[in-house]
């Protein structure tokens, strides 16, 4: 949805750059196949229009076949960050929301970009700055002199992809501001609570190496991130291909230079979120993840362990990793994948860990290696 410029910190309506409208054609994608009216026609495949799923096709194949496919169209503007990528789909297919860590220049917001595009979902994006004010992400009542009455102007908040571009520059206060939305998907404005679309997904990025002038998240708000992906450089063929790409006319600010075609629909992402009960779960799978989790609270490296809203992310976000993967059980490997970017923001290092040189991640994997698999 379009919505109303209300400072000049954010941006809302670019249609060349930023908003991606729901409401706009998408080409036909693979799965969508015609729905039989009798049983006369022959070599076509039966199609279930209450799951989106072939009749023939399992719900980890369909959401497998998704993700395959935004990630293909992702890839025609983002080199060489495979991982990155599905860790992102991740976060969007389990419901939850992203934190982008990498230095300026590493693509974070051209894949936050890409992704709206590749499924048509509205897109808006939100910088960041010390004099943002609430009311400029969230709305505020507007008094109409014609009408004589107040009408709710809604903030850029109201999408289903918000980008919160460089979230730590600005002030507390308005860093709180999205602390209903991102846990409730709704958003309190005057008192009155208003309803975010469902697929309501929050991409942020910030900046690892300059922290003059920024404000770091507390850990009540890192908590609300379902994952925390550290975007690295690429490598050399991936940055080579990605010069090629300019060369050949490629525009970061301009996707239709990259082609990228909507291949799924915001109706398949809901879809997919819906079946991520469908994820057989072991009780020894749960028991692992538990212990995971419970043994970050003791670690003698660790002064703040993980919560119990981190082990339930933990879970999920592991459950969205074996669809992705075209499996609807859970394996330890999905735990180990999923465990970095769903604990490395929710723990912290005790002073004397970090004058050694140790690191979040560098704790995890230790940790992890200590816990015995299930078999």
């Amino acid at each position: 949805m379009a919505c109303e410029r209300n400072s000049n910190s954010v941006e809302t309506t670019d249609p060349t750059t930023t908003t991606f409208s729901a409401s706009t054609p998408a080409p036909p994608a693979p799965f969508d196949l015609p729905q039989i009216d009798t049983p006369a026609e022959v070599g076509r495949t039966p199609y279930d229009v209450t799951s989106g799923v072939t009749a023939t096709e399992s719900t980890a194949e369909f959401v497998a076949g998704l993700a395959e496919r935004i990630s293909r169209e992702v890839a025609k503007s983002v080199k060489g960050q495979e991982q990155v990528v599905e860790t992102a789909l991740v976060a969007l297919l389990a419901g939850g929301h992203a934190l982008f860590e990498g230095v300026p220049g590493t693509a974070k917001t051209l894949l936050a970009r890409s992704i709206a595009a590749s499924c048509a979902a509205d897109f808006k994006r939100i910088q960041f700055t010390p004099d943002l004010m609430p009311s400029d992400i969230l709305g505020a009542n507007v008094f109409d002199m014609q009408t004589g009455a107040f009408h709710l102007r809604k903030g850029p908040i109201f999408t289903e992809i918000a980008l919160a571009d460089e979230i730590n520059r600005t002030p507390p206060k308005t860093q709180a501001a999205l602390l209903e939305c991102m846990e409730e998907r709704r958003a309190s404005i005057d008192g009155v609570t208003n309803a975010l679309p469902p697929l309501f997904t929050v991409f942020a990025t910030q900046n690892p190496v300059e922290y003059e002038g920024t404000y770091p998240l507390p850990e009540a708000q890192l908590d609300r991130f379902l994952v925390k992906i550290l975007v690295d450089y690429p490598d050399e063929e991936s940055e080579r291909a990605m010069l090629v790409a300019w060369d050949r006319g490629f525009q970061a600010a301009d996707l239709t230079t990259a082609q990228i075609k909507a291949v799924a629909t915001v109706d398949d992402l809901l879809r997919a979120r819906a079946s991520l009960p469908a994820v057989r779960v072991e009780q020894g799978m749960i028991g692992y993840i538990l212990e995971i989790v419970r043994r970050t609270r003791s670690h003698r490296q660790l002064t703040l362990g993980a919560s119990p809203r981190a082990a339930v992310a933990l879970l999920n976000a592991s459950k969205a990793l074996a669809l992705i993967r075209a499996r609807d059980f859970l394996i330890p490997d999905d735990v180990k994948a999923m465990a970095l970017p769903v604990l490395r923001h929710r723990i912290l290092l005790r002073p004397e860990a970090e004058i050694e040189g140790r690191t979040p991640d560098a704790t995890l994997k230790s940790l992890i290696e200590g816990v015995d698999v299930p078999r």
